[in-house]
């Protein structure tokens, strides 16, 4: 908990805030996440297996690659290509399912201890599981948003490449609640669209602060943790610091990726007015501002 005279207490009738007290509400309720995961550190297993699950698929595509070009990598020339699109819509299609289960998984395991109840992977994963059907449909319509936005980035030029910058920002905040949106309340994938915008529009606002944060948080962490490695593995052997250095880098993305999913899901809670137990929740809301 928080003490009783800062000012996470003050009234939501306030003025709405303005950016820089924004950003540092947004800096307080990351490192809330944080806490939540280093009281449940088993919940660091979901993005590392998301992350080895697309490293092998990954490594498939590109053997796949590599053999429809004959095994001669020198002739690989797919961009602009239905060959390159298909594949291109494949690797998406997995590479969402993937990302979005282990999500699920995660999340529903934050919420349980937000209840106060016992955390569970193996639950988590059950969960997942139970919400097969849309969240494969949501990656099947992802996947296709992906592959439109890169034929227009292929093949319209320097325009083409401002329409999908600016439709991937569009896309990131509309999409900002689709994981709990569609685990909890099993939507298609144009209605979870819909909904997860309607609830970014009504409580989200123009801040930005809680996503400057995690970026800053990452963006230390991988100077003072990964380039700590790297130079002790230096020290050792080149080899050795590369390999530290990676894996610190790794074991940081990880670290980020299941914090930010504990984030959304304690703002989900809050937005749909379930209790969070084990976080603060007039302090959670006061980085939202409704229009």
């Amino acid at each position: 908990m928080f003490p009783a005279g800062d000012c996470i207490y003050l009234s939501t009738k306030l003025l709405p805030m303005d950016l820089f007290t924004r950003l540092s509400h947004g800096w307080a309720l990351s490192l809330q996440s944080f806490k939540v995961l280093r009281h449940n550190r088993q919940l660091i297993l979901f993005p590392l297996l998301s992350g080895l699950s697309i490293t092998v698929v990954l490594l498939f595509f590109v053997m796949g690659t590599i053999a429809a070009a004959g095994w001669d990598p020198d002739i690989i020339a797919f961009q602009g290509h239905f060959t390159g699109y298909i594949f291109a819509f494949l690797f998406y299609l997995i590479n969402y399912f993937v990302v979005v289960f282990f999500n699920a998984a995660l999340m529903y395991c934050s919420g349980q201890y937000f209840k106060g109840e016992q955390v569970s992977v193996k639950a988590g994963l059950h969960f997942a599981a139970g919400r097969i059907k849309p969240i494969f449909s949501w990656a099947l319509f992802a996947a296709t948003v992906g592959t439109l936005l890169r034929i227009i980035q292929d093949n319209v030029g320097f325009v083409g490449k401002i329409i999908t910058a600016i439709t991937g920002i569009v896309w990131s905040a509309a999409t900002f609640f689709v994981v709990p949106v569609i685990a909890y309340e099993g939507l298609g994938p144009v209605d979870a669209c819909k909904r997860s915008a309607r609830l970014m529009r009504e409580k989200w606002g123009e801040s930005l602060g809680a996503g400057f944060s995690f970026f800053l948080i990452q963006l230390v962490l991988v100077l003072v943790i990964g380039g700590g490695f790297f130079v002790v593995g230096l020290l050792l052997h080149p080899l050795a610091g590369i390999i530290l250095g990676c894996l610190a880098l790794l074991l940081t993305i990880a670290v980020i990726s299941a914090t930010r999913a504990i984030f959304i899901s304690a703002v989900y809670y809050d937005v749909i007015g379930d209790p969070v137990k084990h976080f603060n929740e007039k302090f959670a809301d006061r980085l939202f501002e409704s229009k």
